[in-house]
This record gives structure tokens, sequence and C-alpha cells, in this order.
């Protein structure tokens, strides 16, 4: 089986999308929280890109991402060999972005989608998981990664796990976000895992099921590369088929209508930065410890801390000091400063700051 890999390498396709407003001060719409060094010196990009490089079993990456962020993308992706960046002429979610790659690879290629903005502590068990997901894949199964639900999340989508496959299981549903209750009721029985937004496709089989579920979808996709353009390492599909793609992400479009969804469960370290409170969890099991003992991150400029726990401060220069507070976050970028609680920290995107940055 590995030599088969060998043989065929893995293409990675890393996504760009969003704009990180939930990280806000820090995040902003220049530069986003994936081309940012939130956990550890390398951005979350950067990370994303050299998860797989070096190894043979995987190909060169291609990354979707809008013309903002193209020059920085490139910036970032500096030396990494054989690199391609397929540049969207408007954002239109996951479903019409992975389209765009697989109809730029051959058909029996193997896709590994990866979002540019999360973070994986173990890279080994990554791997593991990739190399399931494609041998899954390369028998037309529609591979969703199920990250192991160690909380009663409410913030993420689950998955039901159904009948055992090679490597994986059929997956039986999907679930939206939970209310916790659910969401307790999920992590007691052991068939849920979290739906980690990363995937395995051939990309044949994938653009079957678009053509299937979402035909109009898959003939604008088809149109805006047929008419496209490349230059250099750049492509640039024409912009008026996919200008009239309607925004949907894989998982509706795709995956909650195919008879083919699989998944591979997976315990890597995973977190999705998506709030403050996800990057404090995921800095207090970071390389570098930056927690003490009662759970308090710190990063940047001075912070002074006195009975204090659960407290994320993080500052580009001005001192922090705070004095008994629990579960809060501190951040301080420029002349904006954000102090939310952790459960709070969900709705940072819909301040007029983030919004109107």
């Amino acid at each position: 089986m590995e030599g088969d890999f060998c043989l065929s390498p893995i293409h990675p396709v890393i996504l760009c999308g969003g704009s990180g407003k939930r990280l806000w001060p820090v995040s902003r719409k220049a530069v986003p929280k994936p081309f940012l060094p939130l956990v550890g010196e390398e951005t979350l990009f950067r990370q994303a890109v050299r998860r797989v490089a070096g190894d043979d079993r995987f190909a060169a990456p291609l990354v979707v991402a809008g013309a903002e962020h193209a020059d920085l993308i490139m910036e970032q992706l500096g030396d990494t060999p054989d690199a391609r960046l397929v540049i969207e002429p408007a954002a239109r979610n996951t479903a019409p972005a992975i389209a765009l790659a697989a109809a730029l690879l051959p058909e029996d290629a193997i896709m590994l989608v990866c979002p540019s903005d999360h973070h994986i502590a173990d890279n080994t068990a990554f791997l593991a998981a990739a190399l399931a997901a494609a041998a899954l894949a390369r028998d037309d199964y529609l591979v969703s990664f199920g990250i192991t639900a160690n909380r009663p999340e409410t913030g993420y989508g689950y998955l039901q796990r159904g009948e055992p496959l090679a490597g994986g299981f059929t997956i039986r549903r999907f679930v939206e976000k939970p209310d916790l209750a659910l969401a307790k009721e999920y992590l007691e029985s052991g068939d849920y895992s979290w739906n980690g937004g990363i995937f395995a496709f051939r990309t044949g089989q994938l653009l079957a099921e678009l053509a299937a579920h979402r035909p109009d979808m898959a003939r604008l996709v088809a149109q805006a590369v047929a008419e496209g353009r490349s230059d250099g390492m750049r492509f640039h599909p024409a912009a008026d088929p996919f200008n009239a793609i309607t925004d949907e992400s894989i998982d509706y479009a795709v995956m909650e209508q195919t008879t083919r969804a699989a998944m591979v469960p997976t315990d890597m370290g995973w977190s999705d930065i998506g709030t403050w409170a996800a990057l404090a969890d995921a800095l207090a099991y970071a390389p570098v410890d930056t927690s003490d003992a009662r759970g308090n991150v710190a990063r940047g400029g001075p912070v002074d801390l006195a009975d204090c726990s659960r407290v994320l401060a993080i500052t580009d220069g001005p001192r922090i000091s705070a004095v008994g507070l629990s579960d809060v976050c501190i951040i301080v970028s420029g002349t904006e400063v954000l102090v939310t609680t952790r459960e709070g920290a969900q709705a940072v995107g819909n301040l007029p700051g983030a919004a109107n940055q």
C-alpha cells in the first residue's frame, strides 16, 4: 500500500478563506488568522504547508485563496517547490473552492483538503489519518476527519459513526452545532466525533457527486476553469461563471447528500483556533509552555496576573495588569483593547471593531 502512495502522491489542497473576525483585534482583513504566528513561531498557514513537506507520499500543495491575500501567500510559500495558487474571483465558501482544485487535478488524483488556519499538535497522528483517509478515498469514499471529542463542545459540528470500514467508518449522520445538553449526550455515547473540516477525495468521484447534487455549481466551476488563465504559479478562474455560483459549504453541497460519506477517527491535538478561548487552550499545551499552574496564558509584552485563573493575556506592548479574574481573555493590539469572557469569545466577530476593520 505504501508503494502505491509513493507512485501516486496525495495532493494537499490548502484553503485560505475567511477573515478570522473572532480573533480581532489581532486578526484583521489585511493579515487574517492564517498568516499570524498564533501557536509557535510559524504562522498557521506555514504550519499547514510544512505538515506534509519533504514527504514523497505528498505532492506539492495547491492553495486556494482570494486575490487580496495572494502576495502574502506567495511570500509565505517561499521556496516551496512546485506550489500552485488558485485565486478565487470571489468568496463562495468551501464547496466551490474545493471543486476548483479538483477540476485542476487528474481525475484519479487523491486530494487532501486542509484549512490553512487550524492547529494540529501531533503531526504523526495527522499523517496516519491522512494515509487512512486516502486509502478510503481511492475506493471512492468521500472522507472526513473525525476529531476525538474530549469535551461537550457546542461550537463544532459532529459526525456520528456508522458501520466499520478498513481504517474508518461510514458516517451515519451529520449533526449541526448542538446545545450543551446534546453535546454532553454525544460525548457520553462515544459514537460522535467533531467535524474538523479536513477531507480526502478522489477528484473524479467528488466532481461526479457535485454534478449529481449541485449540477449548476459543477457546470459553473468547469466553465470557470476552462475559461481561466495561468500566470506562472498562479491560476485565475474566469470571474463571470465563478461569481454566479451560490455560496455553499462542502458539507451541505456534497457530504450530507452522498451515500459514500466516511470518516477516519483521529486524536491529533486539533483546534480550529476559532476563538480566543480556543487559542488559550491550544497555547496551554503548546511545546513552548506559556501557561502557569492556574491555567493563565501570557504572551507578548509585560503581563501581571494576580489571583487569576484561566486568563489569556496577549499584548504587543502596553502592560496588562489584572487582579482576581477567571475565564477572561484580554487582548491588546495597537490602539485596540478587547476584554471578553471565554464564553463570550464566540461573539467577538460581531463587535463593531471586528465588523468594520
